[in-house]
């Protein structure tokens, strides 16, 4: 059997496979709702189209978003920029080089107005991905509509607000668990109250697919989560019910086919039976509603065009599964933020599998499959056994304290590459079929610096104008609401969004309660020798092996890496892969603290002394942040080499390489290479006094 997916399978299947699968005589819109919530499913109406958009400032992708709905999108979702995500403005000195880079930057009221001018909120549906500054970025968007002339009452759409996915794996938190967890629950417990129409929070598997997670474990973790939300909302007085209605889910789907067709099946099955055995008996509050989103772990700079393939098998693979909207990622992503052609193209997809593939035609066309019927079941059973390892970890939220979460995400995304690396799992032009060429991209640039001085400007018109002391007032009122526990904290919040209080601004109030949470960024031992393990039998792996041997035998001690993030992206996927990686061949790798700012990165470094300096980037802000980093290095005499890892630019690579960068290692780099790259590095470098960096 193949156990490469996470759910063993065999080459054939037949009627004997179905001997012990229930739900088999099971209807679409039945319970438990194996093949769909509604009856007739995309038959009478296809699934939304829902792409993941926002660059730059509001004004910008107010246009993108009025371009898409005339193009056929059915409704928006907002991508928000990484400060905005932690709660900062984008004058705080923390935002720096990210404003406008991986999303929108969006400060205030204003912005948020400027964001959905010209959108018709009574007919389109607004999805938000946002858990960190939820407070804020909702309230925002709730009384920008409310000034538009909109009921709350009638708005519709779904804001993330999923705090425990982001301890495992996304890392765009700003609070500690508990407050975040009150934060969350505020919310839920306002929209209860007064927007039944709008999703009171979207638990996400899709962070947890990215991070590492097999089939098995994305949804075992975000059912897990999600019960949690429940009881904890049920503890609070919450009708479980109401409660149930008014969540969703987001799932990736990623290149195992028929694996996700049966994930997303065996999702609605696993959330039907948990609701009704916790006395849930309305069918809405037992279906489970879903957006998906094709795999950008999936995505290659190798061969890139070969991603359009990849994406549309997805996209697939998510309507055989019954979603209900879908985001399917452009092309390009690999390589840089998408271009307009690649994001157009990605959007097209969807329209060609609605319109001319004839996949609306018929409901759960996979029902009976000995395949699909077969696998479906197993993995429900491979869940529920993970589900109860959840549980014996005394729950989630011990979990996700214990590290326990964070190390099972962490041992698959090394596994992945390793079998990546080894081309046990094959990728079309990266490890088989390689192709002497380089993709033609269209790349958009965007102007950070612009972006930001711009975003300046406006807040500091907003706080010229702005009653000052009403400010005061309702941000003194969200301190005092987190302080004693009295009150909802998104109506004190929508409260000072209303009197033109910023983003920022409604976080610092928070932070006199609870201080921001600080986490490293660790190297998890749980996967020592996971990669080597995989790779022992490999003579180019032992060959990079030896050469780090080599060194060492000259030196007495291995070669120290300090490997660092910059700036407020926290996915940590790479770095932690590259870092567990290179200490199974035999480096001493330290991983700095999460969100530094240069110098902050670079005083962590300095202390370590290390022979050199790895940077991981992905979210786009390298060109400000890798020469601030390098300069800081320098002022402190660190003379280490530095080099860079992470999605880059072709036409970004000579200015990084003029600052100091010695070697850029892309996406799809093996670790073989990249070890064999920094010995070639540190070789050259033996000449170099050691203590290199100052007392």
């Amino acid at each position: 059997m193949n156990e490469a997916r996470g759910v063993p399978r065999k080459p054939i299947y037949t009627q004997a496979d179905l001997a012990d699968v229930p739900w088999l005589d099971a209807r679409p819109g039945d319970y438990p709702f194996l093949r769909g919530i509604h009856a007739t499913m995309y038959a009478q109406r296809p699934w939304t189209i829902r792409q993941y958009a926002g660059y730059a400032d509001a004004a910008a992708s107010n246009l993108a978003y009025r371009r898409a709905l005339e193009r056929g999108a059915k409704g928006l979702s907002v991508a928000f920029d990484l400060p905005t995500h932690r709660g900062y403005d984008s004058d705080h000195v923390c935002a720096g080089a990210d404003v406008g880079m991986a999303g929108v930057a969006i400060d205030s009221v204003e912005d948020m107005k400027r964001l959905l001018d010209g959108v018709p909120l009574n007919d389109v549906s607004v999805s938000m991905t946002m858990s960190g500054a939820v407070l804020p970025v909702l309230a925002a968007f709730i009384v920008a509509a409310q000034e538009a002339g909109y009921d709350a009452a009638q708005l519709r759409g779904t804001i993330q607000n999923d705090i425990l996915k982001e301890f495992m794996a996304r890392n765009a938190y700003i609070f500690a668990p508990e407050p975040s967890m009150r934060i969350a629950t505020d919310v839920v417990h306002y929209l209860l109250a007064n927007m039944p129409r709008f999703n009171a929070m979207s638990i996400s598997g899709y962070h947890l697919h990215e991070a590492g997670a097999d089939g098995v474990l994305e949804l075992a973790l975000t059912l897990a989560n999600a019960r949690a939300y429940v009881q904890r909302l049920v503890e609070e007085g919450a009708d479980v019910e109401r409660v149930c209605e008014q969540l969703s889910f987001f799932f990736a789907v990623g290149p195992d086919f028929f694996g996700e067709i049966a994930k997303l099946r065996a999702a609605r099955v696993l959330w039907a039976e948990s609701m009704r055995s916790a006395g849930v008996g309305s069918a809405r509050a037992m279906q489970l509603r879903m957006h998906c989103q094709t795999a950008g772990s999936s995505l290659h700079a190798e061969s890139a065009h070969n991603n359009v393939v990849r994406t549309t098998v997805e996209a697939m693979a998510a309507v055989f599964g019954g979603t209900q909207s879908l985001h399917t990622n452009a092309w390009d992503e690999a390589l840089s933020l998408p271009g307009e052609a690649a994001a157009t193209l990605a959007r097209d997809t969807q329209l060609i599998l609605q319109h001319e593939m004839g996949l609306c035609d018929v409901v759960d066309p996979w029902g009976g499959s000995y395949l699909i019927e077969s696998l479906t079941a197993r993995m429900v059973n491979a869940v529920k056994a993970t589900l109860a390892e959840i549980e014996a970890q005394g729950g989630v939220i011990a979990a996700i304290e214990a590290g326990w979460v964070q190390a099972r995400l962490h041992r698959g995304a090394v596994k992945t590459q390793a079998q990546i690396d080894t081309g046990e799992r094959v990728v079309v032009g990266v490890n088989r079929y390689r192709e002497a060429h380089t993709a033609q991209h269209a790349r958009p640039e965007i102007d950070a610096h612009r972006v930001r001085a711009k975003q300046i400007e406006h807040l500091r018109q907003l706080k010229s104008t702005r009653d000052a002391q009403r400010v005061h007032i309702a941000l003194d009122a969200l301190t005092q609401c987190a302080r004693t526990g009295e009150g909802n904290l998104l109506a004190a919040t929508i409260e000072a969004i209303r009197a033109r209080a910023s983003i920022g601004e409604c976080t610092a109030a928070l932070e006199r309660v609870w201080p921001r949470w600080h986490a490293g960024l660790s190297a998890l031992t749980s996967a020592a020798h996971v990669y080597a393990g995989a790779r022992e039998c490999d003579a180019v792996w032992q060959a990079a092996r030896d050469a780090v041997s080599r060194w060492r035998a000259v030196h007495g001690r291995k070669p120290r890496m300090a490997l660092v993030k910059v700036g407020q992206d926290g996915h940590d996927r790479g770095a932690r892969v590259v870092a567990a990686a290179l200490g199974d061949a035999g480096f001493d790798v330290r991983l700095g603290p999460l969100f530094a700012t240069p110098r902050e990165a670079a005083d962590w470094a300095c202390v370590y002394e290390p022979d050199i300096v790895g940077i991981s980037t992905l979210a786009g802000a390298h060109a400000a942040l890798v020469p601030a980093l390098i300069g800081a290095l320098r002022e402190r005499g660190c003379n280490a080499p530095v080099v860079l890892g992470g999605i880059v630019p072709e036409a970004h690579r000579d200015s990084l390489f003029a600052c100091g960068v010695l070697k850029l290692f892309g996406p799809d780099t093996p670790i073989d290479r990249i070890t064999l790259g920094l010995m070639d590095i540190l070789n050259e470098a033996a000449t170099v006094p050691k203590g290199c960096c100052a007392s």
